[in-house]
Formats: structure tokens, C-alpha cells, sequence
């Protein structure tokens, strides 16, 4: 009975969002309706373009990271999925924010977990640039409404335990969520309680992937994350993770997304492309408008 409430007012919010966004037009929408299909879109094929996924969800001049509206922003610009970051307030409410603190990316100072949710929202988000929004802090629950026949969510869980997020998401049963893991124990403990989740995984060397491999999780439920570029020296696992359907996926977060100017990043981005990465994670996807993904030959 507890699990059917929380669907239907899952249903609620998602109608609300819906209505909500029902105006934004010249969005580039990613439409997983089953896990079946979320899965798919994950299958490794040589002949793709390359796949970009905002980093926290991406951010620009006036869109901070970890929020809805900026979210919906890439999107009248481009294709993306977004990497967003969970968190637990005081009153156990999940809500999407990087940091242990709000200090970086709202116009408040303190932890996280020392606020209600309603405390939190006496706060406003600021974008990269210090300029405060008028935007609020969204719970996790809000933006999986809002994600749903959009874009896929995939969640970097901060401070939450993987037993209570497992346990959240499988209330709700939405089709376009999957998880970032560092380890194959991790996957092994969200795969155990619920056997069709999708992940990213934390996959660097082949060691790391022989304990995926040990551990039994699906490669056909996987994307390798394999570090800020592809290596030479690394070719062994990105040949295996390929040879299994795997896509891998590099962060420019670290490395291109710090260069001072839009074009230097701009050059930067274009360097990976000629790598063999299938995923490129950025704090900025809006500036791969008009880059050619295809890969190169």
C-alpha cells in the first residue's frame, strides 16, 4: 500500500512538471520509456556519434549546476544526459546539491544535512559566477518527475546510503535512472536489490574490470567511466569494455572545462573527440553545439 501512495503521488508531481515545462519549445529530448531501452541506449556501436553528458547536470551564465531549469536549458540546445549529485537534508529529504555545504552554490552558508528541506529553500542557487538565480534547490523526487520522457539521470550519490537510495528509486520504478559506482561491491549491493539497475561504473584498469567481471554484473547494464582521457597504455581495457558492448566515457571536468576561454575550451573538447572515448562528461555540454561528434577515422 506504502509503495502504491508513493507512486501516485510520483504521478502527481510528474503532471505537474509536465504542465509545467508544457511551453519550452526546440528541446532535444531522450525518450526511455523501459529499461530495456535505457540499456540499449548504452550499447557500444563504432559507428555513433560521440554521446555528451552534463557534468552536475550541467551549468552557463546564469544556469547553476544541479538544477531543473538549467537542465531543461541544454536541452533547447542539444541532446544530453546529466550526471547529478544526491544528498540528504536533516528531515531525510534527497535533494540534488555537489557539495557538504550550500556555501559554493547558494547565497546561504552551512551543511546540508544541519537543514529541513523547507529551511533550504529560504535559499536561492547562484551560477558558476557567484550571480544569484531565482532558482531553488530541487529534490531528487522533483527532478525524476521533471526527467521523465526527456533525458536520462544518472546519480553520483553523495552522503545518502546506497541501501536508502535502492530503496527510493525502486519506489518510485522510474525507467531513465541509473547509478554511478566506484567499486563492484557498490554495484554488487544496488544490483542485488534490484536486478535490471543500469550503471556507471568507476572502470580504470583491468583490474578493476576483472572485479566487475568476478562480481557478476551485466556488462549489457554498464558504461565504463575510464578517467579524465583515454591512454594509450590502457588499450587492453578499452578494447575488452568495447568487446562487451561497453561505452566508455571520459570527464573534461578536470582538464578542458578549466581553460579560461570558450574557444580554448572549445579546442580541448575537439582533441578528445579524435580519441576513442564514446562519452564525453562536461560542466558545459552547450558548448558542444555545432561540434562535429562524429568520430574520427
Amino acid at each position: 500500500m506504502k509503495r502504491i501512495i508513493q507512486q501516485f503521488l510520483f504521478f502527481l508531481l510528474l503532471f505537474g512538471s509536465v504542465t509545467a515545462f508544457a511551453q519550452v519549445a526546440n528541446s532535444h529530448y531522450i525518450d526511455i520509456r523501459n529499461r530495456k531501452q535505457l540499456h540499449k541506449w548504452f550499447r557500444y556501436d563504432p559507428a555513433r556519434p560521440i554521446v555528451v553528458s552534463g557534468h552536475r547536470g550541467g551549468m552557463m551564465a546564469g544556469y547553476p549546476e544541479n538544477c531543473i531549469e538549467s537542465f531543461e536549458k541544454t536541452l533547447t540546445m542539444m541532446p544530453s544526459f546529466f550526471e547529478i549529485d544526491p544528498r540528504m537534508t536533516k528531515d531525510g529529504v534527497i535533494v540534488l546539491m555537489h557539495d557538504a555545504t550550500i556555501d559554493r552554490t547558494t547565497n546561504g552558508k552551512g551543511r546540508v544535512r544541519d537543514y529541513t528541506y523547507e529551511e533550504l529553500q529560504q535559499f536561492n542557487l547562484v551560477d558558476r559566477d557567484g550571480n544569484v538565480t531565482p532558482y531553488k534547490i530541487p529534490t531528487l523526487e522533483s527532478v525524476i518527475c521533471w526527467s521523465q520522457g526527456k533525458t536520462i539521470l544518472n546519480l553520483d550519490i553523495k552522503d545518502v546510503p546506497l541501501e536508502v537510495m535502492s530503496k527510493f528509486i525502486n519506489s518510485l520504478s522510474p525507467a531513465n535512472v541509473m547509478y554511478t559506482v566506484h567499486n563492484a561491491s557498490q554495484a554488487r549491493l544496488l544490483l542485488d536489490r534490484d536486478p535490471d539497475a543500469m550503471f556507471s561504473l568507476w572502470c580504470k584498469n583491468l583490474k578493476e574490470f576483472r572485479k566487475y567481471d568476478a562480481a557478476g554484473i551485466p556488462w549489457s547494464q554498464t558504461m565504463a567511466y575510464v578517467g579524465r582521457m583515454m591512454l594509450s597504455k590502457q588499450k587492453p581495457l578499452y578494447d575488452k569494455l568495447h568487446e562487451n558492448g561497453v561505452m566508455c566515457m571520459i570527464s573534461v571536468a578536470p582538464t578542458h572545462d578549466q581553460r579560461f576561454t570558450e574557444a580554448e575550451r572549445i579546442a580541448g573538447y575537439k582533441l578528445e573527440i579524435m580519441s576513442p572515448c564514446d562519452v564525453i562528461e562536461t560542466d558545459y555540454p552547450y558548448l558542444f553545439q555545432g561540434v562535429n561528434l562524429q568520430r574520427q577515422k
